[in-house]
């Protein structure tokens, strides 16, 4: 890593050290995934990996709460090859307090726009492949009697995991470094934004078709015609169902309504529903 990474230089511009993204990079690796809640899933997790950055670049309560309240929003991706994020945002970070460019928008944006992308990646090379590999070849001697095989697994897994991931997000925070302390044009950011929000957006949607599926069974009978009430809602907006209830319960978050609030509401609703036929 590059001497400067280490201190801060002759004009006081705030620096993180070398050790300040290895505390990062291993909290990041360790406990991303182990404090996960249905509202923002690894939100919690990616505040807590950002701490030392926070804790070096900040100095003052109101800029330290700021920063950790930025990172606590909704925030998904598969851990290995999504290290990149929280080492992009690092950078992100290190220029907004240097009284750069970067707002919060942007930054949300960045980590909207690239955990799915990534996740997909993730999810398909180590959980599909490299994982499933490994276990095909290991498990297979384990069953044939080789006591070693177990713990070899282990080590190849561990080492695929910490390898990738250091270098995933050395990765990010080097290309951070070199993309935007370049970047000093407010409409050039602006476009960067609405670009990362809208490739958000589409994530966001195609998230809410594959994992909410609502339907109706009814069907309204005129003489000999029947009409299926879901075909026709199918017409002018396939997943319409799913589309209003995910509608319905960011509204309800947006009114600051509970979670569990929230989940009772869709219990009651399904089963009301169910009893009449509705869903």
């Amino acid at each position: 890593m590059d001497e400067t990474i280490v201190a801060a230089n002759e004009n006081n511009e705030k620096k993180l050290r070398k050790s300040d993204l290895l505390r990062c990079f291993l909290i990041w690796e360790t406990t991303s995934e182990s404090c996960l809640s249905y509202e923002r899933l690894m939100s919690l997790g990616f505040c807590h990996a950002m701490t030392p950055v926070i804790n070096r670049l900040y100095k003052t309560k109101e800029e330290r709460a700021s920063a950790l309240k930025r990172h606590m929003v909704f925030f998904n991706t598969e851990n290995n090859w999504g290290a990149f994020i929280p080492g992009i945002v690092c950078s992100m970070e290190e220029e907004r307090a240097n009284e750069g460019t970067i707002s919060d928008e942007m930054i949300n944006s960045v980590k909207i726009g690239l955990m799915g992308p990534l996740a997909g990646i993730g999810d398909t090379i180590t959980q599909g492949l490299f994982k499933t590999v490994l276990l095909a070849i290991f498990v297979d001697m384990t069953l044939k009697g080789n006591i070693a095989a177990p713990f070899i697994y282990a080590i190849l897994m561990g080492a695929y995991i910490g390898g990738l991931g250091y270098f995933t997000f050395f990765s990010g925070y080097r290309l951070g470094q070199n993309v935007l302390g370049k970047i000093t044009d407010v409409a050039i950011m602006r476009k960067i934004t609405n670009s990362l929000s809208i490739l958000g957006l589409i994530i966001a949607g195609a998230m809410m078709v594959n994992n909410v599926s609502i339907v109706t069974p009814l069907a309204i009978n005129i003489g000999k015609t029947s009409v299926v009430i879901q075909d026709l809602l199918d017409s002018i907006l396939p997943g319409m169902l799913s589309v209003i209830f995910v509608m319905l319960c960011f509204g309800l978050m947006k009114k600051r309504v509970s979670v569990f609030k929230i989940m009772i509401i869709l219990f009651a609703v399904a089963i009301i529903a169910a009893l009449f036929g509705i869903l």
